[in-house]
C-alpha cells in the first residue's frame, strides 16, 4: 500500500477495451487508445480505518493469538507529493500466556514524479521505543541517492530502476487498467533501517464486477465504492537478487483493489502467521485541484 504498511495501493482509472464502432453499415475498429501510464494516475486522498483478527498461525509462530488496528491516511496530488501517514497497532498473545503490544507509526512524502522521497518511522514495544528511521532519497538518471538521520547517519545508494511507494502503487494500478495480470519492480520504501531495497512481484485478478461492494459489509462511507472497478491483487515481496521462481517471499499482502486507490479486504500474511484485516471506517477527502505546470 502505497502504502498500507508497505503500501498497499492507490488509484484512479480507466479501463481499455476493444471498440467497435459503425460507419456505413460496415464495422470498424476504433483507434486504440494509448496505454495508460503510472504517471498519469492521480491518486485519491482518504483516510480508512482496518481491524485485523488472526487469520492462521503455525505452532512455532509462538503466537496463539493477536489482534491489530491499522490507521491510513493518503493526501496530496500530483502537483504538490503525496504525504502518506500510518499507525498501526498489534497485541499478540504468546503461548504462555503473555502479551506484547507493538506500536508502529510511519510517515512519508514524495514529490509527484518520483524524484524524492522522505520518510519517518518509530516503533515502540510496550511503550517502550525500539527503533526509529528517517532520511532522504532522491533520484537521478542513474541511482537513487540516500542520505539517512536515523538510526544512524549514513549516505548510501541503490539503483535507480527501484520505485517509491507512491510511484509503486501507481504502476500496479496502471497494469490493472492496462489488463495485465503480473507486475514486477523493484521497491525502496525506507524500511529496514532505509537501507532495503525488495523484489516485488504484483499478481493481478480478473476485473470484479461494478456492483461488487455492494455485496460486501456495510461500513461507514463504504457506500463510496459502489459502482466502482475492482481487481483483488496478491502482491509478494523477496530478497532482492534471488531468483524469485524458487525462491519463498519475505512476506505477502492481498487485497482488493478500487479503481479510485482504496483498499478493502487486506490480508497481511508474514508465513508463520497471517492477518486478516476488514475496513471498519473510511473518509474521502477532496482531491486537491492539480494545474498543469506553466499555468
Amino acid at each position: 500500500m502505497a502504502g498500507i504498511g508497505r503500501t498497499a495501493a492507490q488509484c484512479a482509472s480507466v479501463r481499455f477495451a476493444a471498440a467497435l464502432m459503425v460507419l456505413g453499415g460496415a464495422t470498424v475498429p476504433a483507434p486504440a487508445a494509448p496505454a495508460i501510464r503510472g504517471d498519469q494516475i492521480a491518486l485519491a486522498p482518504h483516510r480508512a480505518i482496518y481491524d485485523f483478527t488472526l487469520a492462521r498461525a503455525s505452532a512455532g509462530s509462538g503466537v496463539t493469538d493477536m489482534s491489530a488496528r491499522m490507521v491510513y491516511e493518503l493526501t496530496g496530488s500530483p502537483c504538490e507529493g503525496y504525504t502518506q501517514n500510518m499507525r498501526f497497532v498489534t497485541r499478540a498473545t504468546t503461548p504462555d500466556g503473555g502479551t506484547s503490544i507493538n506500536d508502529l507509526r510511519s510517515s512519508s512524502w514524495e514529490e509527484g514524479t518520483g524524484k524524492t522521497f522522505r520518510f519517518n518511522s518509530s516503533q515502540l514495544r510496550d511503550d517502550q521505543a525500539t527503533e526509529g528511521t528517517s532520511g532522504d532519497a532522491a533520484r537521478n538518471q542513474d541511482e537513487i541517492k540516500i542520505e539517512l538521520a536515523k538510526p544512524q547517519k549514513k549516505k548510501t545508494a541503490i539503483a535507480g530502476t527501484a520505485l517509491f511507494p507512491i510511484q509503486h502503487s501507481r504502476e500496479l494500478l496502471a497494469a490493472a487498467q492496462r489488463e495485465e495480470s503480473v507486475f514486477e519492480s523493484d521497491l525502496y520504501d525506507g524500511s529496514e533501517k532505509g537501507e532495503k531495497v525488495y523484489a516485488t512481484t504484483a499478481v493481478i485478478g480478473r476485473i470484479k464486477p461494478d456492483n461488487y461492494n455492494a455485496n460486501l459489509p456495510a461500513v461507514e462511507n463504504s457506500q463510496k465504492l459502489s459502482g466502482l472497478k475492482s481487481w483483488p491483487v496478491s502482491l509478494s515481496y523477496f530478497e532482492p537478487g534471488k531468483g524469485q521462481a524458487d525462491a519463498v517471499p519475505t512476506y505477502e499482502l492481498a487485497f482488493l483493489l478500487f479503481e479510485n486507490g482504496i483498499v478493502r479486504k487486506l490480508t497481511l500474511d508474514y508465513g508463520d502467521f497471517a492477518l486478516k484485516g476488514d475496513l471498519k471506517s473510511l473518509t474521502v477527502h477532496e482531491t486537491p485541484k492539480c494545474e498543469p505546470k506553466g499555468r
